[in-house]
């Protein structure tokens, strides 16, 4: 479920941009009743939603050729992070977790089971960030031949 609340925020802030820029454009033009409206195409909107960004532009840089080696690099690199997440919880978090479950509950096994499981959090949050900002967006954007890929800036 957090993953459907993190894509309908997505959603929502990528409505929110298409129409902040758009709305503008149609009431000048109604106002000066110019007749001629420039409502962005479906294929504009359709190719913002699947872009990396949540700033809408009619158009986007584009490079010209798909780096199919570069898109195959970075959905490894996403399945090796996932491998080893996989790694760090089966041998560091599961067993912190089985041991206490087996004890009588007291507060120095739970604090000892927290601390012990800090290290392998923090390093399953890096594997999350560089997995999907990192691996994820720049495969789409070069499957979108999306040439802006400032992420970090």
């Amino acid at each position: 479920t957090d993953i459907l609340v993190v894509l309908q925020v997505r959603l929502i802030m990528k409505a929110h941009s298409f129409i902040r820029e758009n709305v503008p454009r149609v009431l000048s033009s109604a106002k000066d009743k110019s007749g001629t409206v420039h409502i962005p195409r479906i294929s504009q909107y359709l190719y913002f939603l699947f872009a990396p960004t949540l700033i809408y532009r009619d158009n986007y840089p584009r490079n010209p050729t798909i780096r199919w080696g570069y898109v195959a690099t970075k959905f490894a690199q996403v399945l090796g992070s996932l491998f080893y997440a996989y790694y760090i919880f089966v041998r560091l978090c599961i067993p912190q977790f089985r041991n206490s479950s087996q004890e009588t509950f007291n507060l120095r096994g739970l604090v000892l089971c927290i601390f012990n499981s800090i290290l392998p959090g923090v390093l399953i949050l890096f594997l999350v960030f560089f997995a999907f900002l990192h691996c994820w967006l720049n495969a789409f954007a070069e499957m979108l031949r999306f040439a802006d890929r400032m992420f970090y800036k």
